[in-house]
């Protein structure tokens, strides 16, 4: 973990260790109720979320925290370390993908979004990424205008889709009714 100072405050920022997990759960409480208009989910169920699948050795994410004083989590970075499909140059071919970036509603302004990005900016650099790519909704113009005042740059030639249910089902059965996932091999036909 790193010790951070904005304006005559400490912070931590580096992985999330053990000790911080319980604090971890508040945040993505928090989070949740930010994205979906105030509404409430169980402590429990974030918590069973979080250990079995964000912790978890399957998981792609590295989830970057901040700390206050008091040891309480106020911000997180999941990111996820990935290899280009079109770009081969060895200074192209791996880039860090953000996931998420959230400040608690309580420490927004005080430099704990900047030291989150300032520090994984630095792991991913470190891990041979230059390049860091992540979405953004329309509507957060705080957010926008804090990317841009970064450096990030709007990539105009993109847009963001998404397939949810009952698509996703939909879609899987319709060419394929019986595929198996644990048939790695398989080949379409």
């Amino acid at each position: 973990m790193s010790n951070v100072s904005f304006k005559g405050k400490h912070m931590w920022v580096g992985l999330v260790s053990e000790k911080q997990h319980e604090s971890l759960v508040e945040l993505l409480c928090e989070v949740h109720a930010y994205y979906n208009n105030g509404s409430v989910i169980s402590q429990d169920m974030v918590r069973e979320h979080l250990f079995e699948n964000l912790l978890s050795e399957k998981s792609p994410h590295h989830l970057i925290v901040a700390t206050n004083d008091d040891g309480k989590v106020v911000g997180l970075a999941a990111i996820t370390l990935v290899y280009s499909l079109v770009d081969f140059a060895v200074d192209q071919r791996k880039h860090c993908q953000l996931k998420e970036l959230f400040v608690s509603s309580s420490a927004r302004s005080q430099g704990v979004g900047k030291s989150l990005m300032s520090w994984m900016a630095r792991f991913a650099y470190d891990k041979g990424c230059r390049r860091i790519d992540w979405p953004v909704r329309t509507w957060n113009e705080r957010g926008i205008s804090f990317y841009e005042r970064l450096g990030a740059k709007r990539v105009e030639d993109r847009i963001s889709y998404r397939l949810s249910d009952p698509c996703v089902s939909e879609l899987a059965f319709e060419a394929n009714p019986s595929f198996d996932a644990g048939d790695q091999g398989r080949r379409s036909t």
